[in-house]
């Protein structure tokens, strides 16, 4: 049997699989990484991938005309979910998603939300093939100025945040989509706080009591979410060929 490959769609150097890249390796998974936003070509359809991963971002779901791969991307999503293939967006990848799909995406009226934030699974989540894992009680690292204000038709909220705003939804038998950044250690958050040195430095100085919780609770976020990760690998290792 060949070692399942995931594409993943990269749309900033500091945006990356990160942790996931580390779990899903050691659960037997490969990826490779189409970087948008270095003027990679996102592709037509999967091709010989088993499954496709989308990841954050600092632009906008509907921000195509700045970042012109959004559309081929959201156009790879749509198939992807429609083939019945095996799909994961993180944050902005979870908002390519719902508008791909029929959805909305809006500014958050709460304002931005980053840090640590308790995810609350819905009855359906707790039954989900995917989210089931997800443990009471997990915070997550959250980095994210808009939410899905609306999921497309079909698609079913599996866990929210405090403010009831959705943290994860399943948009197809074998896709799903997380708010909150799974993927995130405190290196990579660090590395997001200097980049927000440049563009919103009113926010830094929290931002860094904030990176000193996600630093103390670095353990707890590798227990609550390797578990994810690893369940991705397998459900993508066991998915029936698509005719």
């Amino acid at each position: 049997m060949s070692t399942p490959r995931l594409l993943v769609i990269q749309h900033e150097d500091d945006c990356t699989l990160a942790w996931f890249g580390e779990w899903l390796g050691a659960a037997g998974v490969g990826f490779d990484a189409v970087l948008g936003h270095r003027g990679d070509v996102v592709p037509d359809d999967l091709g010989g991938y088993d499954a496709l991963v989308v990841l954050g971002g600092a632009m906008g779901a509907y921000d195509d005309a700045s970042c012109p791969w959004l559309t081929s991307t959201k156009a790879l999503i749509a198939k992807v979910v429609a083939a019945r293939q095996c799909f994961l967006g993180i944050c902005l990848g979870h908002q390519l998603a719902a508008v791909a799909l029929g959805g909305q995406v809006i500014a958050n009226p709460l304002g931005q939300a980053n840090g640590l934030s308790p995810v609350a699974l819905t009855p359906a989540g707790q039954v989900d093939q995917l989210a089931q894992v997800i443990a009471t009680g997990a915070r997550s690292v959250q980095w994210n100025d808009d939410i899905v204000s609306r999921l497309p038709e079909g698609a079913v909220e599996l866990a929210t945040a405090p403010d009831g705003t959705v943290q994860m939804a399943s948009f197809g038998e074998r896709a799903w989509g997380v708010q909150f950044h799974p993927e995130a250690s405190p290196e990579v958050f660090d590395s997001w706080i200097r980049a927000a040195e440049v563009s919103e430095p009113l926010v830094v100085d929290r931002l860094h009591d904030v990176l000193d919780q996600i630093t103390s609770a670095e353990a707890d976020l590798r227990r609550d979410w390797e578990p994810l990760a690893r369940r991705f690998a397998q459900v993508v290792a066991s998915q029936p060929a698509i005719s």
